[in-house]
């Protein structure tokens, strides 16, 4: 992963929390210290943003010194240790809150999604993520669920053309919205509710069909019904408990929004050495 396209959000979380400094360090630390600290793993996860931690770090004094031990993707245990680093105290304190914040959310988000992937291992379905995302984090999250082993849909409203109930509300119909955006040569999904929305999605040649909110036995149905005429994503009342049960009706896709937008903090500490 390039940090540097990201540098406009790690500026702005910088401008955030040290807009005049860091007025408790600057008041206890001798400008010439220097230290030595870890990251360190206090609970299992799948590792994520280590390098936007570094980019953070590096922004605030380039002559902090950075090891990472683990990379991005690779699952770790309590008591890892993620990185080392060494350089001036006050860079490390300065950045501690913003590095940590990158790290455990997108550590939380990539271990979320490795527990949804490995829930449906054995079978065809992907995980994917969806546009539930915070506002201006959603390439940072989208690159998390990557490092979980899932897949990313759409990265927003422009690469995609994918029909809602909300636009075949405003149209009329299925067909009439599907035959409105047939000249695109974007990819195209439409989102269906009931059987009988399947089969006119079918029938008007979509080759992507979303199942929102149906039960394991209409998925199934659905499936059946397009004999490999289509592929189908399933969403809605999705979970752990539920996940391999809807990937086991033969869905090729199940989108996610808990992996973003619902996913816990990974328990990660940035831990100064002794001297």
């Amino acid at each position: 992963m390039g940090t540097n396209e990201f540098d406009a959000i790690i500026d702005a979380a910088l401008r955030e929390d040290t807009p005049e400094g860091d007025v408790t360090s600057e008041s206890i630390i001798p400008a010439e210290a220097r230290s030595e600290a870890i990251f360190l793993a206090k609970e299992d996860g799948v590792l994520a943003g280590l390098a936007i931690a570094r980019r953070v770090l590096e922004k605030i004094d380039p002559a902090v010194e950075f090891d990472e031990k683990i990379q991005d993707g690779a699952a770790f245990r309590k008591f890892d240790i993620l990185a080392a680093i060494e350089g001036p105290t006050m860079a490390i304190l300065k950045g501690e809150r913003t590095a940590l914040n990158f790290l455990q959310h997108l550590s939380g988000v990539a271990t979320a999604t490795r527990r949804f992937v490995d829930a449906v291992a054995g079978t065809k379905a992907k995980i994917l993520d969806t546009r539930k995302t915070a506002p201006g984090w959603r390439a940072l999250e989208k690159y998390a669920v990557r490092c979980g082993g899932g897949a990313n849909h759409r990265a927003g409203l422009y690469d995609m053309i994918l029909i809602k109930d909300n636009h075949i509300a405003a149209a009329g119909s299925i067909t009439t919205a599907i035959e409105r955006c047939r000249s695109s040569r974007l990819s195209k999904e439409v989102e269906t509710q009931t059987l009988a929305d399947v089969e006119e999605a079918i029938a008007a040649g979509v080759k992507r069909i979303l199942l929102d909110n149906m039960t394991v036995a209409q998925m199934k149905r659905a499936v059946n019904f397009a004999r490999g005429r289509a592929k189908f994503e399933a969403s809605g009342g999705v979970n752990l408990r539920t996940v391999r049960r809807i990937a086991q009706t033969g869905v090729d896709y199940i989108s996610v929004g808990a992996i973003t937008h619902s996913a816990p903090a990974a328990d990660i500490a940035l831990d100064f050495l002794p001297d």
